[in-house]
């Protein structure tokens, strides 16, 4: 067991990177003497574990398809159960591997406040600042009560941490969401302006174009939508935006090898991933994402990436479904990885490669937020940018939106509610298996019904505590109350 840190919040610090650290009390961490040495502290600041099996499984992504793998990750969010195991790809795993990142971020804070000459390490407090309100936000996205202005001050947060963990076991606070959310909101205001973007790899930290990504998705959230137009038009300023989605109907389209369109997917080269993460998950292991039981099926993917949609023309994922089996089709995004044990081994830790933050999604963001202001006409040509990559053969004249298109589409003369639709609608098929229709599943309060194949059938509502996901038992022991059932 480690010295420090970890029997209640921090369980399992187990992955290279900063256990040597975490692994001494704060006046033995000599190592940290030089910015160098933080910024290899900070690669550890970002969650090693993946939220995409238990989210698209509890989502309305996922049906009983009668057969396939059957793991708890998978089995238990499709029937609104709590799941509560401490392997990969579980919430409890996710809620460990979110506080592990943040105890990496506040080691290198204290180490920069305890710098001769702190001046020396403006960029690396800047990411370590934006890791921490990333891995909150996460936190207290899928723990806790999604914000809601007239509640937040009285619903049960995630404890947020701030400073180094030098006690065996401590007493958390989970507070509020409101409060989660004013400490989320401080720590990104003052690590934006610090970051500089001098990374070897910077698709693995906080750029300032990731940075005002995360920050126009906690708007979103917060509901401040010209706050969330405005950090999206500074991560890509004028229509460059444009040029950095993903290029489906182009390069993708164009590879015939399922295999190399996963690994490209997840690739730092693709302009379109703004932030990545390794993270030990055997989602991508041999396709598993597609071999689950409860996961999408035929008539998920009729009902979404085979559907007729609001332009009028067919999403270019059509023609690069791959069928593993009768029922287990599947958009390549996520290929086989492996750490191998040894240089010698042929065994080792599968993990994937996840794109925390794209352009894809900040564009929605865009638009979703333009909708909410009033201003259709720009939340349109945000739309018209995404089907510009999208669209199989895109001609801008007839495949282009208009609000009369998607009224007419949605059946309604609601301009607001048929552009709201059509938003959810084109990500639910843009982010098919990565777990993001989760999170407009709980901004919208959309109810998700589950059916088995011998019949049952499972409703959960927008008000269904079971939205929230349970704490892991264990910080109970730190005065942690669970959420309610």
């Amino acid at each position: 067991m480690k010295r420090i840190i970890y029997i209640v919040l921090f369980i399992s610090l187990g992955f290279a990177g900063c256990e040597k650290y975490l692994d001494q009390a704060p006046d033995q961490r000599s190592e940290l003497t030089s910015p160098e040495k933080v910024s290899q502290l900070l690669v550890s600041a970002y969650p090693q574990n993946a939220y995409m099996v238990f989210t698209e499984s509890i989502s309305d992504n996922s049906d009983d398809k009668g057969a396939g793998e059957i793991g708890v990750e998978n089995h238990d969010p499709y029937f609104f159960q709590d799941l509560q195991t401490q392997s990969d790809d579980t919430p409890d795993n996710y809620w460990r591997a979110c506080y592990k990142a943040i105890a990496a971020t506040n080691v290198a804070l204290d180490a920069i406040e305890k710098a001769p000459d702190p001046q020396r390490y403006t960029a690396q407090r800047g990411e370590a600042l934006l890791a921490r309100a990333y891995s909150h936000f996460m936190l207290v996205s899928l723990f806790a009560k999604t914000y809601d202005e007239t509640t937040a001050s009285s619903d049960l947060g995630i404890p947020y941490v701030t400073e180094p963990e030098t006690e065996v076991i401590k007493q958390y606070d989970r507070s509020t969401v409101a409060n989660v959310y004013k400490k989320i909101e401080e720590d990104l205001k003052a690590g934006l302006p610090l970051l500089q973007n001098q990374y070897k790899s910077p698709k693995y930290h906080f750029t300032t174009a990731a940075a005002h990504a995360f920050a126009a998705r906690f708007y979103l959230f917060k509901k401040e939508y010209q706050k969330v137009i405005e950090h999206a038009n500074k991560a890509f300023p004028g229509t460059t935006i444009q040029n950095n989605l993903r290029p489906v109907n182009s390069t993708y389209r164009q590879m015939n090898d399922a295999e190399a369109r996963a690994q490209l997917n997840n690739q730092a080269s693709l302009s379109a991933n703004l932030l990545l993460a390794e993270q030990f998950s055997l989602y991508g292991y041999y396709n598993i994402y597609a071999r689950y039981r409860y996961g999408p099926s035929n008539d998920i993917l009729y009902s979404t990436v085979y559907a007729a949609n609001a332009s009028g023309a067919p999403w270019a994922w059509s023609s690069m479904v791959v069928q593993y089996s009768a029922n287990d089709p599947f958009l390549a995004k996520y290929g086989t990885r492996m750490k191998l044990a040894s240089l010698n081994a042929n065994y080792g830790d599968a993990y994937c490669i996840s794109p925390l933050l794209t352009t894809d999604e900040l564009l929605f963001n865009r638009a979703e937020a333009s909708v909410m202001t009033g201003n259709f006409s720009a939340a349109i040509t945000d739309l018209n940018m995404f089907l510009s990559q999208n669209i199989e053969g895109y001609d801008a004249g007839p495949d282009n939106l208009t609000e009369e298109k998607v009224k007419e589409f949605y059946e309604t003369d609601d301009t607001k509610e048929a552009l709201i639709k059509t938003i959810l609608d084109f990500k639910r098929t843009a982010f098919l298996h990565e777990g993001m229709r989760w999170f407009d599943i709980l901004r919208h309060k959309l109810t998700v019904v589950h059916r088995t194949v011998d019949g049952q059938e499972m409703t959960l509502g927008p008000d269904d505590p079971r939205r929230v996901f349970q704490l892991p038992v264990e910080v109970q022991s730190a005065g942690l109350v669970l959420n309610p059932r």
